[in-house]
Protein backbone atom coordinates (compact mmCIF):
# COMPACT_ATOMS: atom_id res chain seq x y z
CA UNK A 1 0.00 0.00 0.00
CA UNK A 2 3.03 2.74 0.92
CA UNK A 3 4.66 1.62 -2.55
CA UNK A 4 1.33 2.20 -4.44
CA UNK A 5 1.05 5.58 -2.68
CA UNK A 6 3.91 6.88 -3.58
CA UNK A 7 3.81 5.45 -7.21
CA UNK A 8 0.69 7.28 -7.56
CA UNK A 9 2.09 10.32 -6.30
CA UNK A 10 5.49 10.75 -8.22
CA UNK A 11 2.62 9.92 -11.35
CA UNK A 12 0.47 12.50 -10.60
CA UNK A 13 3.39 14.87 -10.62
CA UNK A 14 5.64 13.76 -12.98
CA UNK A 15 3.05 13.61 -16.06
CA UNK A 16 2.12 17.11 -16.32
CA UNK A 17 5.84 17.99 -15.60
CA UNK A 18 7.28 15.85 -18.62
CA UNK A 19 4.69 17.39 -20.95
CA UNK A 20 6.37 20.80 -20.13
CA UNK A 21 9.88 19.75 -20.41
CA UNK A 22 9.10 18.15 -23.92
CA UNK A 23 7.59 21.83 -24.90
CA UNK A 24 10.32 23.80 -23.55
CA UNK A 25 12.92 21.65 -24.85
CA UNK A 26 11.39 22.28 -28.38
CA UNK A 27 11.27 26.36 -27.83
CA UNK A 28 15.03 25.82 -26.47
CA UNK A 29 15.82 24.15 -30.32
CA UNK A 30 13.57 26.42 -31.36
CA UNK A 31 15.54 29.02 -30.04
CA UNK A 32 19.25 27.99 -31.02
CA UNK A 33 17.86 26.90 -34.61
CA UNK A 34 17.09 30.75 -35.08
CA UNK A 35 20.03 31.94 -33.95
CA UNK A 36 22.29 30.01 -35.71
CA UNK A 37 20.30 30.43 -39.01
CA UNK A 38 19.62 34.22 -38.87
CA UNK A 39 23.49 34.63 -37.46
CA UNK A 40 24.12 37.14 -39.89
CA UNK A 41 21.02 39.16 -39.28
CA UNK A 42 21.99 39.30 -35.67
CA UNK A 43 25.00 40.93 -35.94
CA UNK A 44 24.17 43.34 -38.48
CA UNK A 45 20.91 44.78 -35.96
CA UNK A 46 23.60 44.42 -32.78
CA UNK A 47 21.32 42.27 -31.29
CA UNK A 48 23.29 39.65 -29.46
CA UNK A 49 22.82 40.89 -26.20
CA UNK A 50 18.63 40.26 -26.87
CA UNK A 51 19.44 36.88 -28.56
CA UNK A 52 21.33 36.17 -25.47
CA UNK A 53 18.90 36.88 -22.91
CA UNK A 54 16.16 35.17 -25.08
CA UNK A 55 18.29 31.69 -25.22
CA UNK A 56 19.12 32.40 -21.16
CA UNK A 57 15.19 32.44 -20.52
CA UNK A 58 14.60 29.47 -22.50
CA UNK A 59 17.05 27.86 -20.83
CA UNK A 60 16.51 28.54 -17.42
CA UNK A 61 12.90 27.79 -17.73
CA UNK A 62 13.73 24.13 -19.37
CA UNK A 63 16.22 23.91 -16.55
CA UNK A 64 13.70 24.96 -13.55
CA UNK A 65 11.18 22.15 -14.78
CA UNK A 66 14.15 19.57 -15.58
CA UNK A 67 15.36 19.90 -11.39
CA UNK A 68 11.90 19.55 -10.20
CA UNK A 69 11.10 16.56 -12.40
CA UNK A 70 14.31 15.04 -11.35
CA UNK A 71 14.55 15.76 -8.08
CA UNK A 72 11.16 14.46 -7.37
CA UNK A 73 12.07 11.34 -9.00
CA UNK A 74 15.16 10.87 -7.08
CA UNK A 75 13.26 11.04 -3.49
CA UNK A 76 11.32 8.07 -5.03
CA UNK A 77 14.54 5.24 -4.60
CA UNK A 78 15.72 6.21 -0.80
CA UNK A 79 11.63 6.32 -0.29
CA UNK A 80 11.14 2.98 -1.58
CA UNK A 81 14.35 1.56 -0.04
CA UNK A 82 13.22 2.63 3.48
CA UNK A 83 9.65 0.65 2.83
CA UNK A 84 11.67 -2.37 1.65
CA UNK A 85 14.53 -2.23 4.89
CA UNK A 86 11.39 -1.46 7.54
CA UNK A 87 9.29 -4.03 5.97
CA UNK A 88 12.36 -6.75 6.40
CA UNK A 89 13.02 -5.52 10.07
CA UNK A 90 9.71 -5.99 11.00
CA UNK A 91 9.56 -9.46 9.69
CA UNK A 92 12.45 -9.76 11.72
CA UNK A 93 11.10 -8.34 14.77
CA UNK A 94 7.90 -10.75 14.46
CA UNK A 95 9.44 -13.64 13.73
CA UNK A 96 12.08 -13.49 16.53
CA UNK A 97 9.31 -13.06 18.71
CA UNK A 98 7.84 -16.02 17.16
CA UNK A 99 10.81 -18.36 17.40
CA UNK A 100 11.31 -17.68 21.03
CA UNK A 101 7.78 -18.58 22.00
CA UNK A 102 8.42 -21.85 19.71
CA UNK A 103 6.11 -20.84 17.69
CA UNK A 104 8.22 -20.42 14.09
CA UNK A 105 11.30 -21.85 13.38
CA UNK A 106 14.44 -19.99 11.83
CA UNK A 107 14.17 -21.62 8.15
CA UNK A 108 10.61 -20.61 8.33
CA UNK A 109 11.65 -17.08 9.00
CA UNK A 110 13.82 -16.52 6.97
CA UNK A 111 12.26 -18.23 4.23
CA UNK A 112 9.21 -15.58 4.82
CA UNK A 113 11.43 -12.77 4.69
CA UNK A 114 13.41 -14.11 1.41
CA UNK A 115 9.46 -14.42 -0.47
CA UNK A 116 8.67 -10.98 1.46
CA UNK A 117 11.87 -8.89 0.22
CA UNK A 118 11.48 -10.71 -3.60
CA UNK A 119 7.35 -9.23 -3.61
CA UNK A 120 9.05 -5.92 -2.96
CA UNK A 121 11.75 -5.74 -4.98
CA UNK A 122 9.22 -6.94 -7.96
CA UNK A 123 7.41 -3.84 -6.46
CA UNK A 124 10.59 -1.64 -6.76
CA UNK A 125 10.91 -2.51 -10.72
CA UNK A 126 7.04 -2.03 -11.08
CA UNK A 127 7.76 1.24 -9.62
CA UNK A 128 10.45 2.01 -11.75
CA UNK A 129 8.69 1.68 -15.01
CA UNK A 130 5.66 3.19 -14.16
CA UNK A 131 8.04 6.10 -13.18
CA UNK A 132 9.24 6.06 -16.88
CA UNK A 133 6.00 5.39 -18.39
CA UNK A 134 4.94 9.32 -18.15
CA UNK A 135 7.87 10.60 -19.91
CA UNK A 136 7.63 7.79 -22.59
CA UNK A 137 3.77 8.35 -22.63
CA UNK A 138 4.70 11.87 -23.90
CA UNK A 139 6.66 11.14 -25.72
CA UNK A 140 4.69 8.47 -27.69
CA UNK A 141 1.42 10.58 -27.96
CA UNK A 142 3.75 13.36 -29.93
CA UNK A 143 4.74 10.89 -32.50
CA UNK A 144 1.04 9.43 -33.02
CA UNK A 145 0.50 13.11 -33.41
CA UNK A 146 2.40 12.98 -36.28
CA UNK A 147 1.70 9.23 -37.87
CA UNK A 148 -2.17 10.11 -37.35
CA UNK A 149 -1.96 13.23 -39.73
CA UNK A 150 -4.19 12.57 -42.64
CA UNK A 151 -2.40 12.51 -46.09
CA UNK A 152 -4.22 15.13 -47.73
CA UNK A 153 -3.28 14.39 -51.52
CA UNK A 154 -4.24 10.78 -51.94
CA UNK A 155 -3.36 8.41 -54.66
CA UNK A 156 -6.16 7.27 -57.32
CA UNK A 157 -7.74 3.94 -56.90
CA UNK A 158 -7.51 3.28 -60.36
CA UNK A 159 -4.68 5.42 -61.62
CA UNK A 160 -4.45 5.92 -65.43
CA UNK A 161 -1.13 5.64 -67.05
CA UNK A 162 0.36 8.43 -69.79
CA UNK A 163 0.79 6.64 -73.11
CA UNK A 164 4.39 6.48 -74.75
CA UNK A 165 3.56 9.44 -77.04
CA UNK A 166 3.40 11.88 -74.04
CA UNK A 167 3.89 15.83 -75.24
CA UNK A 168 3.39 17.54 -71.89
CA UNK A 169 0.88 19.40 -72.89
CA UNK A 170 -0.74 21.55 -69.07
CA UNK A 171 -4.48 22.84 -69.43
CA UNK A 172 -6.06 24.49 -66.41
CA UNK A 173 -9.59 24.41 -66.57
CA UNK A 174 -11.29 26.94 -64.45
CA UNK A 175 -9.02 26.03 -61.31
CA UNK A 176 -9.54 27.12 -57.58
CA UNK A 177 -7.92 26.50 -54.48
CA UNK A 178 -7.68 27.91 -51.09
CA UNK A 179 -5.28 26.22 -48.46
CA UNK A 180 -6.09 24.09 -45.56
CA UNK A 181 -8.00 25.52 -42.84
CA UNK A 182 -6.92 28.78 -45.07
CA UNK A 183 -9.51 31.81 -45.21
CA UNK A 184 -10.53 32.71 -49.21
CA UNK A 185 -9.33 31.80 -52.52
CA UNK A 186 -5.59 31.98 -53.49
CA UNK A 187 -6.62 31.16 -57.13
CA UNK A 188 -9.41 31.44 -58.58
CA UNK A 189 -11.02 30.49 -61.57
CA UNK A 190 -7.66 29.94 -63.48
CA UNK A 191 -7.85 28.77 -66.84
CA UNK A 192 -5.27 28.59 -69.66
CA UNK A 193 -3.43 25.96 -71.98
CA UNK A 194 0.41 25.49 -71.74
CA UNK A 195 1.87 23.83 -75.05
CA UNK A 196 4.76 21.62 -75.75
CA UNK A 197 7.25 23.44 -77.25
CA UNK A 198 6.19 26.39 -75.74
CA UNK A 199 7.03 28.69 -72.61
CA UNK A 200 4.49 29.75 -70.86
CA UNK A 201 5.48 32.93 -67.96
CA UNK A 202 3.29 33.84 -64.56
CA UNK A 203 4.19 37.09 -63.29
CA UNK A 204 2.26 39.29 -60.60
CA UNK A 205 3.13 40.92 -57.48
CA UNK A 206 4.15 39.09 -54.17
CA UNK A 207 1.26 36.98 -53.10
CA UNK A 208 -0.84 36.98 -56.26
CA UNK A 209 -0.47 32.75 -56.14
CA UNK A 210 2.13 32.35 -58.71
CA UNK A 211 4.45 29.48 -56.40
CA UNK A 212 0.89 28.01 -55.54
CA UNK A 213 -0.09 27.67 -59.36
CA UNK A 214 3.29 25.51 -59.80
CA UNK A 215 2.79 23.88 -57.22
CA UNK A 216 -0.36 22.35 -58.13
CA UNK A 217 0.64 21.21 -61.01
CA UNK A 218 3.44 18.95 -59.27
CA UNK A 219 0.53 17.80 -57.02
CA UNK A 220 1.82 19.14 -53.23
CA UNK A 221 -2.01 20.26 -52.98
CA UNK A 222 -5.13 19.00 -55.05
CA UNK A 223 -7.19 21.80 -56.43
CA UNK A 224 -10.40 22.39 -54.91
CA UNK A 225 -12.31 23.16 -57.59
CA UNK A 226 -11.83 22.67 -61.73
CA UNK A 227 -9.31 20.16 -62.89
CA UNK A 228 -5.79 20.28 -63.88
CA UNK A 229 -5.03 18.34 -67.33
CA UNK A 230 -1.61 17.18 -68.21
CA UNK A 231 -1.68 15.58 -71.13
CA UNK A 232 -5.01 15.41 -71.42
CA UNK A 233 -5.63 13.57 -68.19
CA UNK A 234 -6.55 14.86 -64.79
CA UNK A 235 -3.35 14.85 -62.47
CA UNK A 236 -5.55 13.29 -59.81
CA UNK A 237 -6.34 10.07 -61.75
CA UNK A 238 -2.39 9.28 -62.04
CA UNK A 239 -0.17 8.09 -59.80
CA UNK A 240 1.69 10.63 -57.92
CA UNK A 241 4.96 9.20 -58.43
CA UNK A 242 4.52 8.85 -62.60
CA UNK A 243 3.08 12.62 -62.82
CA UNK A 244 6.55 13.92 -61.23
CA UNK A 245 8.72 12.01 -63.36
CA UNK A 246 7.32 13.69 -66.35
CA UNK A 247 8.51 17.02 -65.10
CA UNK A 248 11.55 18.87 -64.05
CA UNK A 249 11.61 21.30 -61.20
CA UNK A 250 13.10 23.96 -59.82
CA UNK A 251 11.83 25.44 -55.85
CA UNK A 252 11.62 29.33 -55.27
CA UNK A 253 14.65 28.57 -52.90
CA UNK A 254 16.91 26.22 -54.05
CA UNK A 255 17.92 22.90 -51.78
CA UNK A 256 21.31 21.16 -51.82
CA UNK A 257 22.04 18.13 -49.90
CA UNK A 258 25.20 17.48 -48.40
CA UNK A 259 27.50 15.51 -50.58
CA UNK A 260 29.44 16.32 -54.13
CA UNK A 261 28.13 18.47 -57.05
CA UNK A 262 27.97 15.40 -58.87
CA UNK A 263 25.93 13.57 -56.32
CA UNK A 264 23.55 16.79 -56.32
CA UNK A 265 23.06 16.46 -60.19
CA UNK A 266 22.08 13.16 -60.19
CA UNK A 267 19.67 13.31 -57.68
CA UNK A 268 17.15 13.30 -60.36
CA UNK A 269 18.31 10.52 -62.24
CA UNK A 270 21.07 8.37 -60.73
CA UNK A 271 21.81 6.55 -64.04
CA UNK A 272 22.46 9.85 -66.10
CA UNK A 273 25.93 9.44 -68.51
CA UNK A 274 28.96 11.87 -67.84
CA UNK A 275 27.76 13.38 -71.33
CA UNK A 276 24.32 14.57 -69.45
CA UNK A 277 25.81 16.12 -66.75
CA UNK A 278 27.84 18.17 -68.91
CA UNK A 279 24.95 18.85 -71.52
CA UNK A 280 22.66 19.73 -68.50
CA UNK A 281 25.91 21.94 -66.65
CA UNK A 282 26.27 24.32 -69.85
CA UNK A 283 22.85 24.81 -70.41
CA UNK A 284 22.69 26.60 -66.66
CA UNK A 285 25.83 28.48 -66.93
CA UNK A 286 27.50 26.28 -64.54
CA UNK A 287 30.40 24.27 -66.00
CA UNK A 288 32.53 27.48 -65.66
CA UNK A 289 32.10 27.16 -61.87
CA UNK A 290 32.40 23.19 -61.74
CA UNK A 291 35.08 23.47 -64.30
CA UNK A 292 37.05 26.30 -61.64
CA UNK A 293 36.90 23.14 -58.55
CA UNK A 294 40.18 20.90 -59.02
CA UNK A 295 38.36 17.72 -57.88
CA UNK A 296 35.53 19.09 -60.73
CA UNK A 297 31.93 17.62 -60.49
CA UNK A 298 33.48 15.67 -57.57
CA UNK A 299 34.13 18.64 -55.48
CA UNK A 300 32.05 18.74 -52.12
CA UNK A 301 28.79 20.38 -51.04
CA UNK A 302 28.50 21.27 -47.31
CA UNK A 303 24.77 20.92 -46.14
CA UNK A 304 22.52 23.30 -47.32
CA UNK A 305 25.27 23.92 -49.79
CA UNK A 306 26.46 26.70 -47.74
CA UNK A 307 29.82 26.74 -49.23
CA UNK A 308 28.55 27.91 -52.90
CA UNK A 309 27.08 31.78 -53.65
CA UNK A 310 23.33 32.11 -54.14
CA UNK A 311 23.46 31.86 -58.04
CA UNK A 312 25.71 29.18 -58.07
CA UNK A 313 23.28 27.45 -56.24
CA UNK A 314 20.58 28.14 -58.38
CA UNK A 315 22.28 26.82 -61.64
CA UNK A 316 23.08 23.48 -59.89
CA UNK A 317 19.45 23.73 -59.03
CA UNK A 318 18.34 24.17 -62.62
CA UNK A 319 21.18 21.65 -63.76
CA UNK A 320 19.61 18.92 -61.92
CA UNK A 321 15.92 19.49 -63.20
CA UNK A 322 17.74 19.23 -66.27
CA UNK A 323 19.77 16.12 -66.51
CA UNK A 324 15.94 14.67 -65.67
CA UNK A 325 15.24 15.40 -69.71
CA UNK A 326 12.03 15.95 -68.64
CA UNK A 327 8.95 16.72 -70.54
CA UNK A 328 7.73 19.21 -68.80
CA UNK A 329 9.83 22.27 -66.90
CA UNK A 330 9.09 24.29 -64.18
CA UNK A 331 11.37 26.93 -63.24
CA UNK A 332 9.76 28.68 -59.71
CA UNK A 333 11.16 32.28 -59.77
CA UNK A 334 14.49 30.31 -60.00
CA UNK A 335 16.75 32.87 -62.13
CA UNK A 336 16.56 35.57 -59.72
CA UNK A 337 20.03 35.21 -58.31
CA UNK A 338 21.27 35.22 -61.76
CA UNK A 339 23.21 38.45 -63.46
CA UNK A 340 21.23 39.58 -66.16
CA UNK A 341 23.95 38.49 -68.75
CA UNK A 342 24.14 35.10 -67.23
CA UNK A 343 20.32 34.81 -67.35
CA UNK A 344 19.97 35.60 -70.82
CA UNK A 345 22.89 32.99 -71.90
CA UNK A 346 20.85 30.34 -69.86
CA UNK A 347 17.22 31.48 -71.62
CA UNK A 348 18.80 31.02 -74.89
CA UNK A 349 20.67 27.75 -74.35
CA UNK A 350 17.64 26.05 -72.73
CA UNK A 351 15.03 27.34 -75.82
CA UNK A 352 17.96 25.37 -78.14
CA UNK A 353 17.73 22.27 -76.09
CA UNK A 354 15.16 22.00 -74.34
CA UNK A 355 12.54 23.73 -76.93
CA UNK A 356 10.29 20.89 -77.03
CA UNK A 357 9.43 20.88 -74.02
CA UNK A 358 6.48 22.44 -72.18
CA UNK A 359 8.44 25.33 -70.07
CA UNK A 360 6.51 26.58 -66.96
CA UNK A 361 8.13 29.77 -66.10
CA UNK A 362 7.41 31.72 -62.62
CA UNK A 363 9.11 34.94 -62.47
CA UNK A 364 9.25 38.78 -60.96
CA UNK A 365 11.48 40.30 -63.94
CA UNK A 366 10.04 41.48 -66.94
CA UNK A 367 13.18 40.38 -68.68
CA UNK A 368 12.77 36.96 -67.74
CA UNK A 369 9.82 36.40 -69.46
CA UNK A 370 10.00 38.79 -72.81
CA UNK A 371 10.34 36.20 -74.93
CA UNK A 372 8.00 33.51 -73.83
CA UNK A 373 4.81 32.80 -76.13
CA UNK A 374 2.39 33.04 -73.68
CA UNK A 375 2.52 35.21 -70.45
CA UNK A 376 -0.34 35.00 -68.07
CA UNK A 377 -0.36 38.04 -65.53
CA UNK A 378 -1.87 37.09 -61.67
CA UNK A 379 -3.27 39.89 -59.47
CA UNK A 380 -4.69 38.49 -56.33
CA UNK A 381 -5.63 35.00 -57.22
CA UNK A 382 -6.77 35.82 -60.84
CA UNK A 383 -5.73 35.97 -64.57
CA UNK A 384 -6.03 39.40 -65.35
CA UNK A 385 -4.06 39.33 -68.89
CA UNK A 386 -2.92 36.95 -71.12
CA UNK A 387 -0.57 36.96 -74.22
CA UNK A 388 2.48 38.34 -75.70
CA UNK A 389 4.89 41.41 -74.05
CA UNK A 390 3.71 43.62 -76.68
CA UNK A 391 0.38 42.10 -76.55
CA UNK A 392 -0.05 42.64 -72.59
CA UNK A 393 1.85 46.31 -72.73
CA UNK A 394 -1.36 47.46 -74.61
CA UNK A 395 -4.20 45.84 -72.81
CA UNK A 396 -3.47 44.93 -69.72
CA UNK A 397 -2.90 47.73 -67.25
CA UNK A 398 -1.36 45.19 -64.26
CA UNK A 399 1.76 44.28 -66.62
CA UNK A 400 1.72 47.71 -67.94
CA UNK A 401 2.75 48.76 -64.75
CA UNK A 402 5.07 46.12 -63.61
CA UNK A 403 6.70 46.51 -67.17
CA UNK A 404 7.26 50.24 -66.57
CA UNK A 405 8.31 49.69 -63.37
CA UNK A 406 11.40 47.65 -64.44
CA UNK A 407 12.18 48.96 -68.47
CA UNK A 408 13.03 52.50 -69.87
CA UNK A 409 10.28 54.34 -72.12
CA UNK A 410 12.28 53.63 -74.75
CA UNK A 411 12.12 49.53 -74.14
CA UNK A 412 8.26 49.96 -73.66
CA UNK A 413 7.71 51.25 -77.29
CA UNK A 414 10.54 49.15 -78.64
Amino acid sequence: VCLIGVILLLFSIAMPKFKIVQDLMDRLNLVTQENLEGILVTRAFNTERFEQERFDKANRELTAVNLFVNRAMATAMPIMMIIMNVTTVVIVWVGVKQVSSFQMDVGTMMAFMQYAIQIIMAFLMLSMMLIMIPRATVSANRIVEVLNTKVGVLEAKEAREYDKNFKGSIEFQNVSFHYPEGEGDVLRHISFLAKPGETTAIIGSTGSGKSTLANLIMRFYDVTEGEILVDGIDVRAVRKKDLRNKIGYVPQKSNLFSGSIRSNLTYSDKNTSDENLDKAASISQVTEFIESKEEGYDSLISQGGSNVSGGQKQRISIARALVKNAEIYIFDDCFSALDLKTEARLRDALKKEAGDSTILLVAQRISSIIDAQQILVLDNGEIVGKGTHQALLKSCPVYYEIASSQLSEEELTL
